[in-house]
């Protein structure tokens, strides 16, 4: 028998008082509603603090294709479907090179010393919890990094463990807009 999710597909009208703005806003940045914000939307904290935590990473010195790598390795090393479907696709728009995106999505190294890099450091943040070693962070230093740049793996790793975590708990699929991606 299927495994069914209790999470519901809020609408804006169903959704908590409190979600409805950032569900707005998410129809009116990607011109629909992702069943994630939908089911996500059934803790308004949760969508909220993952959307303004999402806008805070994209305003960090790392470059795109930089925070893409923090996002598709935490995507794929939490089995996060949905999230891999998504950052493909954004992969793709900033015309990333495809033997980075497939070796982001088979967790393989990857082509680019720098984004290997990036990827190397987001995976020893993780298996430390933070307690990199000297000679970690100045392999990941060692390609141009900052200690900022440091900080703001965290942050991202922070931001895209609540969305891979809620995403797998409330059974988010792939939406229609994404599977091309998947």
């Amino acid at each position: 028998m299927p495994h069914t999710h209790p999470f519901p597909n809020h609408t804006l009208d169903s959704a908590p008082e409190a979600a409805r703005r950032p569900m707005q806003a998410t129809v009116n940045h990607l011109g629909y509603l992702p069943t994630p914000v939908a089911r996500m939307a059934t803790s308004p904290q949760t969508l909220d603090g993952f959307l303004k935590l999402s806008a805070l990473f994209e305003t960090t010195t790392l470059a795109p294709l930089a925070r893409e790598t923090v996002i598709l390795t935490m995507a794929t090393r939490n089995n996060c479907h949905i999230c891999i479907a998504m950052h493909t696709r954004t992969l793709t728009t900033l015309e990333a090179d495809p033997a980075l995106i497939e070796a982001l999505r088979t967790e393989k190294p990857l082509p680019t010393p720098e984004l290997e890099a990036v990827r190397a450091f987001t995976l020893e943040v993780l298996a430390t919890a933070g307690d990199v070693s000297p000679d970690a962070l100045d392999a990941f230093l060692s390609h141009g990094y900052t200690q900022q740049n440091a900080l703001e793996v965290v942050l991202g790793i922070g931001t895209y463990t609540i969305s891979t975590l809620a995403n797998r708990l409330t059974g988010a699929p792939v939406d229609d807009q994404l599977k091309a991606f998947a």
